[in-house]
Order: C-alpha cells, then structure tokens, then sequence
C-alpha cells in the first residue's frame, strides 16, 4: 500500500468514527430540566407549628422528585431513617392538583426540622407546579400544614 492510500484509509476511518459518535450523541436521551431547581415558602401546620420549608426538584423524564425539609414542624423525639410518610400536594398549571408521595427520609434528632423525600410524582414538558400542602405522617401521628406564602422564586415548571 502507498502512504497516500493509507492516509486516506486512516481519515476514512476517523471520519466513519466521527459519524458514529454524532449519531450515538444525537440518540442520546434529552436530559430535562426544571426550573427552579430550589424554592422556599411558609407552611402553616396548625398546633405543630409554622415555619419555613425548602423545596429541591429534580426531573428524569416524566418521573420527577421533591425533597422537603422544613422547620414549621419539628421531631419531638429521634425519628429513625424511613420513618415518615409525606404527601406533597401541589397546584398543577393554575387548574388542578398532582400529589408526590414517599417514605424516605434521613434520620431526625429530638428537637430537628423534618426533612423527609424523594418523594415521586409524574410530570410533563411544561407543567407548572406550586406547593399547597403538605401531609407528614410519623408513627401514626399525622400534621397537615399548609402554604402561606407562594414558592419563591416561583413554581417548578417541568
């Protein structure tokens, strides 16, 4: 073989490589995201007090998270790992609701804002979504509270 020969074999190859990185990149899944990733707002939970609460969100597709950790509602005694049941209703583009739910949460110290999530919902593109309230359930004691103040920045849109 000629040295030209085996140049033009070599940037054939690379060129035939390089079609097949863009096609595996443009199969690739579309990441999404939502925004904005953190909101805060005031939660009213009645005689368990009142206080504020950060939201974070995540999306992967329609599947979406929120993580609540907030002071409106303290642990009274050390609350084990995966020991509260959370329901997070929120208002759905300004004409319904969708709920996340979940029972994870870290461990809690006597006297510890209840952080509690992931918890899971369904989304997709485009939903807007603001925290309405918020149903903490530890060891069958169950605090409702709900928002009095809008999420700040805004709702999580999807």
């Amino acid at each position: 073989m000629k040295t030209t020969e085996r140049t033009t074999l070599k940037r054939s190859g690379l060129g035939v490589l390089g079609v097949l990185a863009a096609t595996t990149l443009a199969m690739a899944p579309v990441a999404h995201a939502v925004t904005p990733e953190t909101a805060t707002l005031s939660f009213d939970c009645g005689s368990y007090g009142s206080g504020t609460a950060t939201l974070k969100a995540t999306q992967d597709g329609t599947a979406a998270t929120i993580e609540v950790s907030t002071d409106a509602i303290t642990a009274p005694i050390p609350i084990g790992a995966n020991s509260v049941r959370s329901t997070l209703t929120l208002d759905k583009n300004g004409t319904g609701t969708t709920t996340f739910t979940g029972s994870s949460n870290p461990a809690i110290p006597a006297g510890g804002a209840v952080s509690t999530g992931p918890l899971d919902g369904t989304v997709a593109a485009g939903d807007s979504l603001e925290a309405k309230s918020l149903t903490v359930v530890v060891f069958g004691i169950t605090a409702e509270c709900t928002a009095t103040s809008p999420q700040n920045p805004g709702p999580f849109v999807f």
